[in-house]
């Protein structure tokens, strides 16, 4: 079973009268992408600041590679390479002198450490250009390689293709599953978007209003889709149909147009068939319509 890099233990954040972070727990392991979705305001970014030290819990604990953060903060946080919100970088130097300055930091970044985190950024044709002169993307992959040069067990990085086009956005996708595979690091990345987590991580846990609503492989997230569909009966007089479907089984009905759609099993088909059929009512058609990933993210969200 692979190390567990990060814990999150019952980590609570109270601003007077918000409580930004409500007892959430979770891991993440190595060499995992572990995805942090919830729409804006859901607590994202403030649980990222406490994991990275930049402010302090309320209540709970958060131990990085077994070394909690509150007890003995420099050595935990040693593991973390992190870029919340935009990368800090000088425009008016290159994007290796940057590095260079930044690897000073530390007493023992070598320049074949930063050669080889160029060449996995993909920055090697223009590294040595000034950074005012680089797309939002390659800022983007300067940032990300300043994170990794000390590396750390676990790079934070908090809606990192914000601002990027299709492209752009494509290209840190890629990239950051290419640096989980090669340097055996784990990601934790926030966003709001459901799509880009689809295409990029293990793992997602859904957070709203500060509280834990999910926590799932990619897989299993997909199986929920599965667990129950909605078919849709067509039928003549509909109205008339769902009544009787309602009465005979007592399942969730809708009607669309000539449809009568029920939140059933696969399983279940059968029965209504048969019944209707006992009272002569003529099915022209019967479909099964699959909830979208985005109905079960708005599902999960909302639920109480």
């Amino acid at each position: 079973m692979a190390n567990k890099i990060l814990t999150i233990k019952n980590v609570t954040k109270q601003y007077k009268n918000r409580l930004a972070v409500d007892n959430i727990s979770f891991d993440i392991y190595e060499g995992e992408i572990f995805g942090l979705l919830g729409p804006n305001g859901a607590g994202k970014t403030t649980l990222i600041k406490m994991i990275t030290g930049l402010s302090k819990m309320t209540s709970g604990e958060i131990t990085i590679c077994g070394v909690s953060i509150t007890k003995d903060y420099e050595k935990a946080i040693r593991n973390v390479g992190a870029i919340i919100e935009t990368p800090t970088m000088y425009s008016f130097m290159s994007g290796y002198q940057n590095l260079k300055y930044y690897a000073n930091l530390y007493k023992d970044i070598t320049k074949k450490r930063i050669d080889e985190i160029v060449k996995l950024v993909g920055l090697e044709s223009r590294i040595k250009d000034k950074v005012k002169t680089y797309s939002l993307g390659m800022k983007q992959r300067l940032g990300i390689a300043q994170a990794l040069l000390h590396k750390p067990k676990i790079l934070i990085l908090d809606e990192p293709t914000n601002g990027l086009d299709p492209n752009g956005i494509i290209e840190i996708r890629n990239f950051l599953k290419t640096i989980a595979k090669k340097e055996k690091i784990s990601i934790l990345v926030s966003s709001h978007i459901l799509s880009e987590m689809e295409a990029m991580c293990n793992t997602i846990a859904i957070i709203n209003f500060g509280k834990l609503k999910e926590i799932k492989s990619l897989a299993n997230l997909k199986n929920k889709i599965n667990e129950k569909s909605r078919i849709a009966f067509k039928v003549s007089y509909p109205n008339f149909v769902g009544k009787l479907i309602i009465s005979k089984f007592n399942y969730h009905v809708e009607i669309a147009g000539q449809n009568v759609i029920c939140e059933i099993q696969e399983k279940d088909i059968p029965n209504i068939t048969a019944f209707l059929i006992s009272k002569k009512i003529p099915i022209f058609g019967i479909t099964s319509i699959t909830k979208s990933l985005e109905e079960i993210f708005l599902e999960i969200v909302n639920k109480k």
